[in-house]
């Protein structure tokens, strides 16, 4: 079990909705009682069903202005090709002032689905982890303060300075999907980020002297009809099934829509907690808290109009479940 206190995230899915419903999600989060809200930072929506992908540090900002006491992150952000990693340390540090102090910042090695728009291709993975360890030097060594500079094999930093600092500089936490990137998460991250309920890549974390918070998002969703629920779940997630292989080298939503032809609904009721039914979503919730994440990120691909329910019945009922369970 982990060490930290159990927090509870909403994940804003920009895939699936225009920039200001998102916006209005993560006010309706904080009313909720989640600590924090997580947002995917994407240039494209993964099938053509999700019509959406807005800028995530525009949302943010505004949900930064809209918010008081909601912790706020990006899940994930890929510094190593679309953005430079200076111009994320700004990013985020600027979203750190905005919203004082209350963002982490997420990093990953990225998905060809996103970063192929700027033209300059897709490197291979042992490549990818090689940028996102320069990246995250680079990030570090901004968030420090004063002019910096830095060669690699990579990425170069000719005398650049971050101005506007928040007092604390952001956390850093690292998507892992891997043992390899669990490790770099311990050694330049200040948090691990996960999206499947597997203790090794936790143990790979801590063995490599992690520490920090463990970040997961829980698969669900809410329907009062739990048909309803696995169907809107395989209208618009049901690329998640196919594995973070295919994730992260497919291009554009045609391929995904392709990848994904053969899942079922079916699929997705194992995948997913579908429908009203609270324990089956502690079930799913405590695959990831018995791997040891400790910050459960929880998705509702459900009908968008039962929204507002799905976040009574995490208010009410399934949040007072999980925290009881962490309790233990």
């Amino acid at each position: 079990m982990a060490t930290n206190r159990l927090r509870i995230g909403f994940k804003l899915m920009a895939e699936g909705f225009p920039p200001k419903e998102i916006v209005e999600q993560a006010v309706a989060a904080e009313a909720a009682g989640f600590d924090f809200v997580e947002v995917s930072d994407h240039y494209h929506p993964w099938l053509y069903s999700q019509q959406h992908s807005g800028f995530a540090f525009s949302m943010l900002a505004a949900i930064a202005a809209r918010t008081t006491t909601l912790g706020l992150a990006t899940g994930v952000t890929c510094p190593i090709i679309r953005y430079h990693p200076a111009i994320v340390a700004q990013m985020a540090a600027t979203t750190g002032v905005l919203s004082d102090g209350r963002f982490t910042l997420g990093v990953g090695s990225g998905e060809r689905l996103n970063e192929h728009v700027v033209g300059i291709g897709w490197p291979s993975v042992s490549v990818r982890h090689e940028m996102l360890t320069e990246a995250l030097e680079i990030i570090r060594l901004l968030f420090t303060g004063g002019y910096h500079s830095y060669s690699g094999t990579y990425f170069d930093l000719d005398d650049a300075r971050v101005f506007d600092l928040p007092d604390v500089p952001p956390r850093l936490v690292v998507a892992a999907g891997g043992d390899d990137a669990a490790r770099l998460a311990a050694e330049l991250g200040d948090g691990l980020f996960a999206t499947e309920p597997r203790d090794e890549l936790v143990e790979a974390y801590t063995s490599a002297g992690g520490t920090g918070p463990r970040y997961a998002e829980v698969p669900l969703a809410y329907s009062a009809d739990p048909v309803a629920a696995a169907e809107a779940a395989h209208r618009t997630m049901r690329f998640g099934v196919a594995g973070w292989k295919v994730q992260s080298e497919l291009p554009n939503p045609i391929n995904f829509e392709a990848a994904t032809a053969h899942v079922r609904v079916d699929d997705m009721r194992e995948a997913f907690g579908c429908g009203p039914d609270v324990e089956r979503h502690v079930e799913v919730a405590s695959r990831f808290l018995d791997a040891g994440f400790d910050h459960l990120v929880l998705m509702n691909a459900g009908p968008p109009d039962e929204m507002d329910a799905f976040f009574s019945h995490v208010q009410t009922t399934l949040r007072p479940r999980l925290d009881e369970i962490a309790a233990v």
